[in-house]
This record gives C-alpha cells, structure tokens and sequence, in this order.
C-alpha cells in the first residue's frame, strides 16, 4: 500500500479502507495463478469405513473398500469405481472425497484393485484379459453390493470392463444398474485413434527390452518411470495430464500410485487392451442412464473416443473438457464431479436437471 493510503488508514479515512481492500483483492488475484490448489489435498490419507478381500471364480483376492455416507445415514444406492490400467482404487480419490458428504442422494461407494493391480492378487497370462477383469467385476458386486441400485464409474480400462459386464450380464444392467459414468475410455479402436498400433503388441521391440515393459499408453509412464530422475516427472506429467498447468502433488501422487503395480504384471494385459472392440456391447446399456466425460488433450483415449460412445448412445450426456488429459477425474476434479453427482441424483430420483450432450467449454 502506498504511504499515502497508509495515511488514510491511521486517520480513519473510509477512501483508503476501500483502497486498501481493492489492492488487496488484485493481489490475491494476482497470487492465484501460481497457487498450488491441492497443497493441503491430503492425498493417501483418506480412511475408508471398511476394507475386505473378495475371492474371485479362480481364487485370486481382490483388495476392496467400502465407503458410507459421512453423517451415517442410510444410502439410496451405491457408487463402485473400476480404475484404469497400470492404476489402482487410489485414482477415485476426489471422487471419493465428495461423494461421501453427499446428501441428495446418500451413496455409499465400493472401490477396488484389479488383479495385477494395486493390493490385489496376480494375474496369470490366461487371466489378464478384459473379459476376466469383468468377472472380477461381477464378482466384486456378487460379494459387496448383492442388492439396491447401482451406479459404476469406470475410468480407461476401467470403463471397456464396464461395457464387458455389459456383455456378460445384460439383466444386471436392465435390473440394477441405473447408472454408468465412462471416463477417458474407448470401445475400441484404440491403436487406431490413440498411439500407433505397433506399440500395443507384446513383441514390439521396447516391450521385450525394458523389463518386459509393456508398450501400450499408460505402460509409457513405466517406461520413464525406470529410467529414473527427473524426466520421469516429466514424461508422467506430460503423458498423464493434458496442457493446463498441473500441480506438482498431482505428479507426485501419479508416480506413487504407479510405483505400486508391478511392470512385469501389466504386460499380460497388452493383447487384450489392444483387441479391444466392445461397440456391440453399449447396446446393453440402454436402460442406464449415462455420463461420457474426456479430455481433448487426452494422448491415450483422444476425445474422438468419448464422441463415438456418445454416437452409439444417443441419450448419454457427453462432457469435453477443454485441456485436460487421461487422468482427467484427478486434474479437473470439480468438474467431473459435478456432472458425476448429476449423475447419482438422476439415478437417486432427485429433480436434478437432464443436460444431454452438454459441451463444457471452460
């Protein structure tokens, strides 16, 4: 503040109050961009009400969590997050966060690892395919949610095991399901619209020479990731978010969640991720209601993805979100979760408004 507005202040001038107000306004204005927003994001730290292992058909544990809603009422229906590849349930964090202190509906959410992933059990060559992830899926539901309405959130592979049970499991989607959120997914054509397709096959010279690294998307953070220092922080950022500026705890949380999966694990999945062609199966989705969210600077599922989904559903509500990337529920979370609750109210009964093909233009 100027000397001068200082003089105003001592003497109780209103005109220097109000100046001084404004200037401090603009600074803070001015400071906000170089703010860090998930300084204080207590990321791990999240407590689940309960976790428990669910035997798969094979006996492979999955690793799984249960979230109430936090006034401890009773919920109107359940949230189940499927996490994408190389990731693990950690990635639902700023949905599970929010969702919890939700009152129109409660919701309860259940959150799990795929086999392979995170805390759960291995996956052999013959079980790491989407087709199995689905059953895990189902079984996940069998165990932890056998009855009241259901809505799945699925994120990269998460969301192509969705369209799988879809598959599987038509009468769970016409009965249960009311509910399906896709989230930086494909139903396919993924060598086609996202890195070229050489890089999906197991054979290709940088899967056999680094670890057995596997060469699809995600499997390219790994890849930097072993070499170490600082270009790891730079390819994750630069390969997991999209072009807007990303806080360097976002990295950090990234490079944690993929530190815990094993390489030589992923690369069993390669083949079935890049067969992937599940477009015959949305048709089993037409009793849901559904969200389709992506990034446009997503370099692993291009939002051409996301429009096709939404060509093949002509009901569901399709969000672009203007400079984000793969890891959009973690780099744009408010959004997301907007529509996200949208969502839940639509399936929970509340008269939340039905915005079809809404395009987010921030």
């Amino acid at each position: 503040m100027k000397p001068s507005a200082r003089l105003w202040a001592v003497a109780g001038g209103v005109g220097a109050v109000v100046t001084g107000a404004t200037a401090a306004i603009v600074a803070a204005q001015q400071r906000k961009p170089t703010e860090d927003p998930f300084a204080e994001e207590p990321f791990g730290e999240l407590k689940p009400d309960r976790t428990s292992t669910v035997a798969a058909e094979d006996g492979t544990p999955l690793s799984a969590e249960e979230i109430d809603p936090s006034d401890g009422e009773p919920a109107e229906l359940t949230l189940v997050g499927v996490h994408g590849f190389a990731l693990s349930r950690r990635s639902w964090h700023f949905q599970r966060r929010d969702v919890a202190s939700l009152r129109l509906p409660r919701v309860r959410q259940v959150y799990y690892d795929h086999r392979s992933h995170g805390q759960s059990g291995e996956a052999s060559t013959e079980t790491s395919t989407i087709e199995q992830l689905a059953r895990d899926l189902d079984g996940v539901l069998r165990a932890l949610v056998p009855e009241g309405p259901i809505v799945l959130m699925g994120h990269s592979m998460g969301g192509m095991v969705i369209m799988e049970l879809a598959a599987q499991r038509p009468e769970l989607f016409e009965e249960r399901v009311c509910g399906v959120a896709f989230i930086a997914t494909a139903a396919g054509e993924v060598g086609a619209r996202g890195l070229p397709r050489p890089l999906l096959s197991k054979y290709n010279p940088l899967t056999r020479g680094v670890g057995e690294l596997a060469g699809w998307q995600p499997g390219l953070v790994e890849f930097v990731r072993a070499a170490g220092g600082q270009l790891t922080r730079q390819a994750t950022r630069r390969l997991a978010f999209g072009s807007r500026d990303v806080s360097p705890r976002l990295v950090d949380f990234m490079l944690e969640m993929l530190a815990v999966t094993p390489v030589r694990g992923l690369v069993n999945f390669v083949d079935t991720l890049g067969n992937h062609n599940r477009y015959a199966a949305l048709a089993g989705l037409k009793h849901a209601q559904i969200l389709v969210i992506g990034g446009d600077s997503d370099r692993f599922t291009p939002f051409a993805h996301a429009e096709r989904i939404a060509a093949e559903l002509p009901d569901a509500e399709l969000v672009r979100v203007r400079g984000a990337g793969h890891m959009v529920q973690l780099e744009q979370p408010e959004l997301v979760n907007s529509h996200l609750i949208d969502l839940l109210q639509r399936c929970g009964g509340s008269a939340a408004p039905n915005r079809r093909n809404w395009w987010w233009t921030r």
